[in-house]
């Protein structure tokens, strides 16, 4: 089956290229953002300044085509299936995110902590909240000798 996802906004980061971008947003806090939602959507920001993070969801609009196996940036030397890695290049190249809400503008949100290429389109915004998103007894994989 296919389905429609409808771009509600675009991102805007100082990152014109995947080289640019940090891996991942927490590496890099500093690094600043819009989110620019369209206007048509601006009301379902309502209530949306109470929150210090937020998940975004984008399409990966640069992603090469996608292939099963790949190696990711922490272990260049050892390929893993795709769905165990964060590569863009993905049978759907969606983009999952977390930034810290700096404020708003009207239908304009500052935000930071952001890995995301210029021109990304926004496809969701989600509010980050601990005690639905937190998980006790994680484990993570290839990941656990990388970065712990």
């Amino acid at each position: 089956m296919e389905y429609q996802v409808k771009q509600i906004g675009i991102i805007r980061t100082e990152f014109q290229k995947p080289s640019d971008a940090p891996i991942q947003g927490v590496f890099l806090p500093d690094s600043k953002g819009k989110v620019e939602v369209y206007d048509e959507y601006a009301a379902g920001l309502d209530g949306i300044e109470g929150f210090s993070h937020l998940i975004l969801l984008y399409w990966f609009h640069r992603a090469e085509e996608f292939s099963l196996s790949a190696a990711p940036f922490l272990d260049p030397e050892n390929p893993k299936g795709i769905f165990s890695i964060r590569k863009p290049d993905r049978p759907n190249p969606i983009g999952l995110s977390v930034v810290k809400l700096d404020s708003r503008q009207g239908s304009v949100l500052n935000v930071s902590q952001v890995d995301m290429l210029d021109g990304s389109p926004l496809l969701d915004i989600k509010p980050l909240v601990p005690e639905f998103d937190f998980r006790e007894d994680v484990k993570i994989g290839w990941l656990n000798s990388k970065l712990r």
